[in-house]
């Protein structure tokens, strides 16, 4: 059982698949902001695998007693996407300057670290006491995109990964100057180290083939080194 950070749905949909035909294990996932996976994490909820949109959970997980030590690596880093299904609304930065829209749809920053990311960039761009009226938050990414496409939101902040497949609409990959990079981690938890399927989950995410599903969708890759392991999770 694998919590997964919302903006990696469909990249975890295929590796699942993906790892499904290699190993014969079946992976369930489930979806949601980062921070909220945390607290069910910590609530006792089953999960053996978490899959973060940041670097901080995991450590944490760790710290606190709920992963285990020497398994965390960084297995994607995410980058920010500004879309909207309007072909023509977005234009680059000068859009977000401009402000001329009625509302823009980011993560909520405290629980979604595309949220956050999403904060920064408008603050390094000088728009976020502009166009902090016009914000609405949703609890996941997930749901974020789900503005936008409903038209709840005439455009806002996602992930590539969610949209790099998507036609039509208008879009900004906001540079990697204005936020602070998306390093997202996974961790082993405690509740899966004696779990052969999840170790062996753990060991396919840092291999070769989910590494191209994982570019596919237009995330970053960091090389994988069997130092970042101990002896719960060897190295393929």
């Amino acid at each position: 059982m694998v919590a997964v950070a919302a903006n990696f749905a469909d990249t975890a949909h295929e590796v699942a698949k993906a790892f499904a035909a290699r190993s014969g294990h079946q992976v369930i996932l489930s979806f949601g902001a980062t921070g909220q996976l945390y607290t069910q994490i910590t609530q006792g909820a089953p999960f053996e695998v978490f899959l973060a949109a940041d670097d901080k959970r995991p450590k944490r997980a760790v710290d606190e007693g709920y992963g285990v030590e020497g398994s965390v690596f960084t297995y994607a880093i995410g980058q920010l996407m500004l879309y909207s299904a309007d072909e023509d609304l977005i234009r680059g930065k000068e859009t977000l300057v401009d402000g001329d829209f009625e509302k823009i749809a980011i993560a909520n920053p405290e629980a979604a670290p595309y949220g956050e990311a999403a904060v920064e960039a408008m603050t390094a761009l000088g728009v976020y006491d502009s166009l902090k009226a016009k914000i609405v938050q949703g609890q996941s990414i997930a749901q974020t995109l789900q503005f936008i496409k409903s038209g709840n939101a005439e455009l806002g902040f996602v992930a590539l990964g969610q949209v790099i497949k998507m036609q039509g609409g208008s879009r900004w990959m906001v540079p990697q100057e204005f936020y602070r990079p998306i390093r997202q981690d996974a961790v082993l938890l405690e509740t899966g180290k004696d779990n052969p399927a999840a170790t062996e989950f753990i060991r396919f995410l840092q291999g070769d083939e989910a590494g191209a599903i994982i570019k596919h969708y237009g995330y970053a890759r960091e090389q994988q080194s069997s130092s970042n392991l101990d002896g719960n999770v060897k190295p393929l």
